[in-house]
């Protein structure tokens, strides 16, 4: 199935009466009047009930099909917070985690300004020039432009620009800067978010034509908090539509590194953008690998924090327990730099905890203690050489490297939570045949999958939640014995365990990058991990270059 993310909120009860009486639906909207209709339906969830039992039910089962035509009568904004709140850590976990953010622009001014290599810059090297009133925020943001002038039409990884606006943010930016109030490492830094993020006064199409004049009338909690860092948005990327894949209204997002070939998705532009030298970081989103996969086509640097690190408040929510925002850079220290200013409660989105985050300009991995998939590593045939070849690295590097394997856990139930969730976010669309108008209609895309979603019965779905929570603890038993689980990005079991038992990840390059061809590996961590996770990738690409690597013909 392609890459995932985001979904909606919807009300506990109305999620248990759309996915209980899903099967019951399968027969139309038709009088159920006669048993049999019930016997088909019961057979087909694979229950055997006696004729008096199934006689008994028929009255009842009726007067459900009434509550349930009344329920969908009220429409429920898909911005709304959802009433049932995954959070599977005790609430001595967060407190734990310590806090300390100390970092200091440094390395930037070690070395000369060059012209040409501008749009490949750090956000770290960026903001130091800025600091240093070396370069100015509106010539940074000008050229962010030009680029996504010159380069979309190859790319299709622009949905709105958002041109007023960035050099309105820049000018000011600039001028605070003279004036001595320097806001933080993202003052004057261009970016751009995924586009199913409010932004005041624009649309936001979550990849579908329909939606391209529903404008926003409030920005959301990242873009506010990006705004008050001094960060200039520049423009809103592509997704697929819905969050699935790379496919959207204005076509295929396409990979810098073989534009001939799809980015992945669905924060499919944030990838393309931030690969091919058009903005330093942008936002992205995961439900299913939204980050993770189009960060390893494309061999950009990803963070998934943690679930409920970030607040979801003012984006489209496709699945409420597994959904999370996260940062596509250059570095693991661009994702540090922007993951400090977007974390944290809001008040507004029940899913999202307070816990610390420490980060400083040192380097270094000696006696960390690191896990290894060798498994999974091995198997990952097209990968396999480099992840060798970063195993050996943190050897000589003086790491604890231990081989360990994930639980051992059926995977079939947890997909079944995201469709049932993501049927729920979308019910109305495929009642009112919204649905019919995406690009996408074949069997594995959205239309199908949210009307096959509806036979989900919600004593299953919560069953299957049961289950999730054992997996949850028994994959953070294994992750607080390290300080971090090397793993490949795709084969095996990790995207999948990781994604719904709420852990951290960080993909990054880790091999020479040949066409469309992966080259990263990826690092997996405990509940509020990500300061751990992302030292050793800083480290690591603090000693290597494949970080660096520019896809030819975007220079």
């Amino acid at each position: 199935m392609p890459a995932l993310i985001s979904w909606t909120k919807t009300s506990a009860i109305r999620i248990g009466w759309l996915l209980m009486m899903g099967v019951l639906l399968v027969f139309g909207l038709r009088k159920i009047t006669f048993a049999p209709d019930l016997k088909s339906a019961l057979r087909w969830m694979d229950l055997s009930f006696t004729a008096d039992q199934i006689r008994q039910m028929e009255g009842e089962a009726q007067r459900q099909k009434a509550r349930l035509q009344s329920a969908r009568e009220k429409s429920v904004d898909l911005l709304r917070p959802q009433t049932l709140v995954f959070r599977p850590w005790h609430d001595s976990v967060p407190s734990a985690i310590p806090d300390g953010f100390k970092w200091q622009p440094v390395q930037a001014l070690k070395r000369p300004l060059v012209e040409s290599d501008l749009e490949w810059l750090s956000v770290a090297d960026l903001a130091a020039f800025l600091k240093g009133r070396l370069i100015s925020s509106e010539a940074l943001t000008r050229l962010a432009l030009a680029r996504l002038g010159r380069f979309d039409a190859r790319l299709h990884c622009v949905v709105t620009r958002l041109d007023e606006r960035a050099l309105a943010s820049a000018r000011k930016a600039d001028e605070e800067i003279r004036a001595g109030k320097w806001r933080g490492p993202l003052h004057g830094i261009p970016y751009g978010v995924k586009d199913i993020l409010d932004v005041r006064g624009y649309p936001s199409t979550w990849g579908v034509a329909l939606r391209s004049n529903t404008i926003a009338t409030e920005n959301a909690t990242v873009v506010r908090r990006l705004d008050d860092a001094g960060a200039v948005l520049v423009a809103k990327l592509s997704l697929g539509e819905l969050a699935m894949g790379d496919i959207w209204f204005g076509g295929k997002t396409r990979n810098p590194w073989s534009t001939n070939e799809g980015s992945s998705g669905s924060s499919a532009g944030s990838a393309a953008s931030v690969a091919a030298g058009l903005l330093p970081f942008a936002i992205g989103s995961e439900t299913l690998g939204s980050i993770v996969s189009p960060s390893t086509v494309c061999g950009v640097t990803g963070l998934r924090p943690t679930f409920g690190r970030i607040p979801r408040t003012g984006a489209m929510m496709l699945c409420p327990s597994l959904d999370k925002l996260g940062i596509l850079a250059r570095s693991a220290e661009d994702c540090a730099l922007v993951f400090q200013v977007i974390r944290g409660p809001d008040g507004q989105d029940p899913s999202t905890v307070g816990a610390g985050f420490e980060w400083d300009n040192r380097t270094g991995i000696s006696k960390l203690k690191i896990g290894i998939l060798l498994e999974d590593l091995q198997k990952d045939l097209a990968g396999r050489s480099n992840h060798l070849s970063t195993i050996n690295w943190m050897k000589a590097t003086g790491a604890n490297l231990t081989e360990v394997r994930l639980p051992n856990y059926p995977p079939e139930g947890l997909t079944l939570i995201l469709m049932a969730e993501a049927s729920a976010s979308f019910e109305a669309w495929v009642r009112d045949g919204r649905t019919e108008s995406l690009v996408q209609q074949d069997k594995e895309s959205w239309p199908n999958q949210f009307r096959v979603a509806r036979l989900i019965p919600a004593v299953d779905y919560l069953e299957a939640n049961r289950g999730r929570g054992e997996l949850a603890e028994a994959m953070e038993r294994l992750l607080i014995n390290y300080d971090a689980v090397l793993a490949p990005a795709w084969v095996g079991q990790t995207l999948l365990f990781s994604n719904f038992s709420g852990h951290p990840c960080v993909v990054f390059p880790n091999g020479p990058k040949k066409g469309s061809e992966p080259a990263t590996v990826c690092l997996i961590g405990r509940w509020f991990g990500e300061s751990s996770l992302l030292h050793i990738v800083r480290t690591y690409q603090s000693e290597t270059r494949w970080h660096l690597s520019r896809p030819p013909g975007f220079e």
